[in-house]
Order: C-alpha cells, then structure tokens, then sequence
C-alpha cells in the first residue's frame, strides 16, 4: 500500500484555488490533479506492507496532544524545481507556514523510531495543482496570483493512495485530530 500524511483543506478552498489556476495562461502546460486529491503533503511514505499499519498509525497518535488548530493562507503560484524548468506546479502557502513546518517535524521524529526514514529536503509547505505535461514548461504569469485563502488545519490524515483505471484516488485511513 502507498501511504502518505497530508492535510485537506476544505472543499471551498480547493474549488477557489482551482478556478485561479485556470486563469493562469501557463496552467495548460501542466496536467492539473483535480480539486477533490489537492492537498499539503507532510510526509511521503511509499510503498509498504499492510502489517506495518498498525505500527504507522501508533507512532502517529501523539500527534493528537502535541498541536493546536491553527489557521493558514494561501499565497502565491509558484513551481518546483524552477519557474523556467516547471515540472510541478503549486500554490505556496504564507501565513501559518511555521505551524504546518512544525506539524511535518512532528510527523518525522515520531515516525523516525518506527522505522520509517526522514526526509533529506527541508519542508516546504505547498499545495500541488498539476504536473508539466512536457519538459519545456514554464511558469512565467507573475501577474496571476491565486485569491488569498484561510483555513484552519485542526489535524493531519494519513492517507492511502489507490491507483485505478482513471488515476488515483485517496482513502483515509485515519484521522489525528488535534
């Protein structure tokens, strides 16, 4: 199973990020994933087997006790690894970076005992809209600027990534509400 830890924000505020994205000139280059899978990603676990679970969502608990709700923003589109080479392109977030910087450092040093690996990059905080359908995508619209969005994250999912005839869908498997 392909296994990730994730915040989803509410539906109006991927609704409004994707008529934005739209407007974009540059997003026609890109293959958007679709409001319903859009999400901030804290940690990328991969693939692993059923029987590590229930390790995966014990190590995860005390995520529970360790933060409060917080609110964020959204801010401007940006793209990774470049806006001259786009190979992803995403909506960054600003107001309550350092709260969801602090929830993925969470995720990593409860997760590291477990037996799961830390991540080597720092952690960016970013909402993923779509991925270059070519290699001479570029995102040169600096004028277009998605709506200022808040919302607040009062917990994380850890999510299950299905793959299926129309792409991928996402399971939550369990919910660490704050």
């Amino acid at each position: 199973m392909r296994t990730f830890v994730a915040v989803f924000p509410p539906q109006r505020v991927r609704k409004a990020l994707f008529r934005a994205i739209r407007e974009l000139p540059a997003s026609r280059d890109f293959r958007l994933i679709g409001p319903e899978k859009l999400h901030l990603t804290l940690k990328f676990l991969g693939d692993m087997a059923e029987d590590d679970l229930g390790r995966l969502t014990r190590a995860l608990e005390p995520l529970r006790e360790r933060h409060e709700p917080f609110e964020v923003s959204t801010s401007g589109f940006g793209a990774f690894p470049s806006e001259k080479r786009a190979r992803i392109l995403w909506a960054g977030i600003g107001e309550g970076s350092e709260p969801l910087r602090a929830v993925a450092q969470s995720v990593e040093d409860l997760l590291e005992p477990a037996g799961f690996g830390r991540e080597e990059r720092p952690y960016v905080p970013h909402l993923t809209l779509g991925r270059a359908r070519g290699r001479k995508a570029k995102l040169d619209d600096a004028d277009v600027y998605p709506p200022a969005l808040r919302f607040v994250v009062s917990g994380v999912d850890l999510v299950e990534s299905v793959p299926g005839v129309g792409g991928v869908t996402y399971s939550v498997l369990e919910t660490y509400s704050f």
